[in-house]
């Protein structure tokens, strides 16, 4: 098998385990009501951890790769954090979020 096959061949292999994951899923979805609640409380909480784990690398890491605490993004995600929490708006995280970004940048380089 040529280079190329081989990279259609996993592409599309790749395709039809994605297709086939959501729809069990989908399969399932009806039984889902029948689940305990705590169960469905935890189920509840993986979107915010998964979008949790994308995102703290980028913030907690500089350009290097290295663990900075207190570098401009860290800080910024702190700021926007709290803002979050208090406000509980997103337009308003994201925009506190930004331009504490763009300002911890140019004040910490």
């Amino acid at each position: 098998m040529s280079e190329m096959a081989t990279v259609w061949t996993v592409i599309v292999l790749a395709g039809v385990v994605t297709y086939a994951a959501r729809g069990s899923f989908m399969l399932i979805a009806g039984r889902l009501e029948a689940l305990p609640e705590s169960m469905r409380q935890v189920l509840r909480m993986i979107p915010a951890a998964a979008l949790a784990a994308l995102v703290a690398p980028v913030i907690l890491r500089d350009e290097a790769g290295e663990l900075a605490l207190l570098g401009p993004r860290a800080l910024a995600g702190a700021l926007a954090l709290v803002v979050a929490f208090r406000f509980r708006s997103i337009l308003l995280t994201i925009l506190v979020g930004l331009a504490a970004v763009a300002g911890f940048t140019a004040l910490l380089g």
